[in-house]
């Protein structure tokens, strides 16, 4: 019986130390050097493929954009000073095409859009390219993938990593009271 008490006492003891907490398992696999390694080889090969077009196409001056947009213009508006400023309010249709010249989605289908300048989501190539137009201006882009619809696509006709072509018109720009002032 005594044997018994000890036992237990033992027992009861031990089991009110505490839990040692787990630690994280450490494992360095170097898929985030893989993935930018990934990324540049795809951003080259399309920057080539961009080059390509230029280099072909000798009816058009093409521009580079500070955001990695090429663009020409189809329709420049000489008189027009003013470009959109965050929080105005623009009018455009757009186009979006492969490398190739196949339509993937042309203006009637995605007709007419108002977006509200860095307030709205567009893909991030439409959302910079519209700042460097003016009314009534006209531009086709070349984006890589990147600017484009990256590596998600657009969940229908646009696949993962596809660079794409997209001619912009910018119909009209509605200030806003800061613009305005400033």
């Amino acid at each position: 019986m005594k044997q018994i008490l000890i036992i237990g006492l033992v027992l009861g003891l031990v089991s009110c130390v505490g839990a040692e907490p787990r630690r994280p398992v450490k494992v360095k696999s170097g898929s985030f050097n893989t993935s930018v390694e990934r990324s540049k080889k795809l951003l080259a090969l399309e920057e080539g493929m961009i080059n390509q077009i230029i280099t072909e196409d000798s009816l058009h001056d093409y521009e580079h954009s500070s955001t990695g947009a090429w663009y020409y213009y189809e329709e420049k508006n000489k008189e027009a000073t003013y470009t959109p400023l965050p929080d105005d309010l623009v009018t455009l249709t757009y186009t979006i095409m492969s490398f190739t010249n196949d339509t993937i989605y042309s203006h009637k289908d995605i007709g007419i859009i108002k977006y509200k300048v860095d307030k709205q989501e567009l893909f991030p190539g439409l959302r910079n390219s519209i700042k460097l137009l003016r009314e009534s201006e006209t531009a086709t882009f070349l984006f890589p993938s990147s600017l484009a619809y990256g590596y998600h696509g657009d969940d229908n006709k646009i696949g993962i990593n596809v660079p794409i072509k997209s001619t912009i018109t910018l119909l009209k720009i509605e200030k806003q009271q800061d613009s305005i002032q400033n």
